[in-house]
């Protein structure tokens, strides 16, 4: 498998979602996941291969895109609809891909572990943000 194709146009926040805003550091698509940079303070695209901590830890998936210093609404916990197929039951990952989404068996030797959420659904994925700063 690979990342999850996301269609940026579906990604929707469910009925109990936990939602915040901040400000676009670069290019950022709706469904893509999002770390706060402590130095600029403002959304990048988390990587789970970064050379940098904060990078690698996800805090919650973009539910609009935006450009440089534009608004982005972002979703932190909670059901989201995230535009893509999913497995019921299957956990979802931070990949190696800027923002990307993708399954346990995808994140490759030597690149940090960040659960990103549960497929409650074959649509909905149940956020649930752990990240252990453990290599794989």
């Amino acid at each position: 498998m690979t990342d999850l194709a996301i269609t940026a146009t579906l990604v929707v926040a469910g009925a109990n979602a936990v939602t915040d805003t901040g400000s676009a550091g670069e290019t950022i698509a709706a469904g893509k996941e999002i770390y706060l940079s402590s130095t600029t303070k403002k959304l990048m695209l988390a990587d789970s291969n970064s050379a940098t901590v904060e990078a690698r830890k996800a805090i919650g998936t973009a539910l609009n895109g935006g450009a440089l210093d534009q608004p982005i609404k972002y979703q932190k916990s909670g059901d989201l609809i995230i535009g893509a197929a999913l497995t019921p039951g299957v956990p979802y990952f931070l990949s190696d891909t800027p923002g990307g989404i993708c399954p346990l068996a995808d994140v490759g030797t030597g690149e940090y572990v960040c659960m990103v959420g549960i497929a409650k659904s074959a649509t909905v994925l149940t956020l649930d943000y752990q990240f252990p700063n453990v290599a794989n």
